[in-house]
């Protein structure tokens, strides 16, 4: 008889311990990072190395699952999403849907204020990094840095553009902003606002003659098919905001936080070394598939567009003080 109660005591305590095995096994923070690109896309390999450092710093503790390809909707979807909770993280445009909560972030759209890439990285992981992230707290968010998108080139499928002069009377599908409306406007042509995850149907169907895009963007997204020039202008360094639901973040341990901010500090430089060694691959894939490429006359196009930063329209979104310090900083 002590035999059988000893056996029905150990049987307990073996299945206590198997569900507590099992508790634990489910009991990992869930991530959903919400992307608008594709699986190839400079947010979705951003999300992926993110990932990557996370589960490498804190094994166990997090289930982190990617939605690529708009699954959950287009990038104020996805920011609005992580500002409700409904999702954790996104990675975006930074100057795409961001600036409805974070209006400064549309400095980035500011024309011709980078000129390479290493002022870029140098202000976004500096001076810029330090303006903004009080304000994304403010908006609600955790802001854990900014990877890359690539210098924004216009594409269009009706003439070659040499200089500034040739955009004249181009329809540019254009991010729904002030700033861009204003920039497209300035070279005499036509600004037309569509969603990303529309844009390939947009120009198929001639809805607008061109867009601007990275290099990367235009390659991973088959532009080259329904688009036949590509014009090296780089009016603006593109960046893509790694965006935490703040509430989320807050809710773990100081070690926890510093594993999630430590996690993207490692994985922004190695996604920003990823794509700019596969641009110049792209950028022959284009070529060899028929796209004609052309370096225009950039101080044409400089010229045109150096007091957009000054307009009324823009000045209600972007700080000029703050436009103007992030210039006198690259000098």
């Amino acid at each position: 008889m002590k035999k059988f109660f000893k056996f029905i005591f150990l049987t307990i305590i073996g299945v206590f311990f198997i569900s507590c095995g099992g508790k634990n096994e489910t009991s990992k923070e869930k991530i959903k990072i919400a992307v608008v690109g594709n699986e190839q896309h400079q947010s979705t390999i951003m999300a992926n190395l993110f990932k990557e450092e996370l589960n490498k710093l804190q094994p166990d503790k997090f289930e982190i699952e990617i939605y690529p390809n708009g699954i959950l909707g287009g990038e104020r979807e996805a920011v609005e999403g992580v500002k409700l909770g409904t999702i954790q993280m996104t990675v975006v445009t930074m100057d795409g849907a961001v600036p409805a909560w974070v209006p400064d972030t549309q400095i980035m759209s500011i024309p011709y204020l980078f000129t390479t890439k290493e002022q870029a990285y140098q202000a976004l992981d500096g001076f810029i990094y330090d303006y903004l992230s009080p304000k994304f707290d403010e908006a609600g968010f955790k802001y854990l840095g900014a990877g890359e998108l690539g210098f924004r080139h216009f594409t269009n499928n009706l003439r070659e553009i040499k200089s500034a002069k040739d955009m004249k009377g181009l329809s540019i599908r254009v991010q729904e902003a002030p700033i861009w409306f204003a920039l497209i406007k300035s070279l005499s042509a036509s600004a037309v606002p569509v969603s990303f995850n529309e844009l390939y149907t947009a120009l198929q169907q001639g809805m607008v003659d061109g867009q601007e895009n990275p290099v990367a963007s235009i390659y991973t997204s088959k532009f080259n098919e329904v688009q036949k020039y590509l014009t090296l202008d780089g009016h603006t360094y593109a960046a893509v905001s790694i965006l935490m639901n703040k509430d989320f973040y807050n809710k773990f341990d100081e070690q926890t936080k510093a594993n999630i901010e430590k996690a993207a500090e490692l994985a922004i430089p190695r996604q920003r070394k990823e794509i700019s060694e596969i641009e110049d691959q792209y950028l022959e894939s284009l070529k060899n598939n028929g796209m004609i490429i052309t370096t225009p006359d950039k101080n044409s196009f400089v010229e045109a567009t150096k007091n957009i930063y000054l307009l009324p329209e823009v000045q209600k979104i972007v700080n000029p003080e703050f436009v103007s310090t992030v210039k006198e900083s690259l000098k």
